[in-house]
């Protein structure tokens, strides 16, 4: 049966690879033979694919966990799942849901090819480069801090001028850092349970895996910087939690969260790490609400307090409406991919799906806490 299960996700995996190049964007010259205009010219088809394609991916999510939890799958099994999962998603197309992935390449260009400051020249300057012909924002400077700035010159060197293996050199460094945050959930934890609940949530995988986006780096990075915290290696986690935050600076929210951990071990006192984590994962959530005022909410954003949601496993309010945000939040490329466009009924749309189902969640949760807490009353 955990064969079956296994061969059943591969194959969904390699056709929700195929499916993504249907998202092929039309001015993207090097890869115009396989351009069809598929999901442009017949949205609710593609809509209905990509809305089947996550209720799928959640009930083998949902199976997975279930699996774990009864002592069905060991971390052998966890690491084939997790090797399956990146080996297959490698070779997809990265801009179904975001364009961010040309941008991370153009920012590259502009740096290490053209030497210029990306923070003080934008793309549009550069007249006549092919790639402003598939980037989006090009009359923008560079959005995030120098850390990852620096880090785009791995991927750009080792594409050698081609591209395409500039493009998924891309896509396998984000790879790596997934792998990288998974491996520290399970030191963390030692729990094949909360390995599996970051690893293989949907949100994550289509988001870090397809969609390449760098959130994955910050949240490696904090990760290791809490880890060598734990190890009592103060000044290395300085040095870490420090680059993750010159990564995208939503991390700086956990600061105090650091500080007030780390004062604990110099004065040689018990830190409770659950207490830790759960005040991280708040502070995480917050930042990501705040975005919606300063833009609004992307779904990858769910990465940061996602992230610390497998350390505290035993708060299932937590657990619950972090598992209907992943769903909403995947659910709220729909109305975009179905109606072509960021303006109307859109935005409606979007934030009905995206925390009607979490504030649903939460309420059910909080009600049946309550009434577990009067009935421990009464036996009293």
């Amino acid at each position: 049966m955990k064969k079956l299960t296994f061969l059943l996700f591969g194959l969904f995996l390699f056709g929700l690879t195929l499916f993504s190049y249907a998202f092929v964007d039309p001015n993207l010259i090097y890869l115009k033979k396989l351009y069809t205009g598929f999901a442009f010219t017949n949205r609710e088809i593609t809509t209905g694919i990509y809305f089947l394609s996550v209720l799928i991916f959640f009930v083998f999510y949902g199976i997975f966990l279930y699996q774990a939890h009864k002592k069905i799958l060991n971390i052998l099994d966890t690491k084939l799942l997790v090797g399956l999962t990146l080996g297959v998603l490698l070779f997809s197309y990265p801009a179904v849901l975001s364009y961010d992935i040309f941008n991370y390449t153009t920012t590259a260009k502009i740096l290490f090819t053209y030497h210029e400051n990306p923070y003080i020249v934008m793309p549009i300057e550069f007249i006549g480069d092919p790639f402003l012909l598939f980037t989006h924002a090009t009359n923008k400077l560079a959005l995030y801090g120098p850390f990852w700035i620096i880090i785009n010159g791995i991927p750009h060197f080792f594409g050698f001028g081609n591209f395409l293996l500039t493009l998924f050199n891309f896509k396998l460094l984000i790879s790596m850092f997934y792998i990288g945050t998974s491996i520290f959930v399970w030191k963390i934890t030692k729990s094949v349970f909360s390995t599996i609940l970051f690893a293989l949530n949907p949100l994550i995988i289509i988001e870090t895996l397809i969609g390449a986006h760098n959130d994955i780096v910050m949240m490696f990075l904090t990760l290791l910087s809490f880890f060598l915290l734990m190890k009592k290696k103060i000044i290395f986690a300085v040095l870490f939690l420090s680059a993750s935050i010159l990564i995208k600076y939503a991390t700086v929210f956990l600061i105090p969260v650091f500080v007030i951990a780390a004062f604990k071990i110099i004065k040689k006192q018990k830190v409770d790490w659950e207490k830790v984590y759960i005040f991280s994962f708040l502070s995480m959530i917050v930042i990501f609400l705040l975005s919606l005022f300063r833009e609004e909410i992307y779904p990858w954003y769910a990465i940061w307090f996602l992230t610390f949601v497998p350390l505290i496993p035993n708060k299932k309010i937590i657990l619950y409406v972090s598992l209907s945000l992943s769903l909403g939040l995947l659910l709220r490329h729909i109305p975009f991919m179905l109606l072509g466009t960021h303006f109307g009924i859109t935005p409606l749309i979007k934030s009905f799906v995206t925390f009607v189902p979490a504030l649903l969640v939460f309420l059910f949760k909080l009600r049946e806490n309550l009434a577990a807490c009067r009935e421990d009353e009464a036996k009293q």
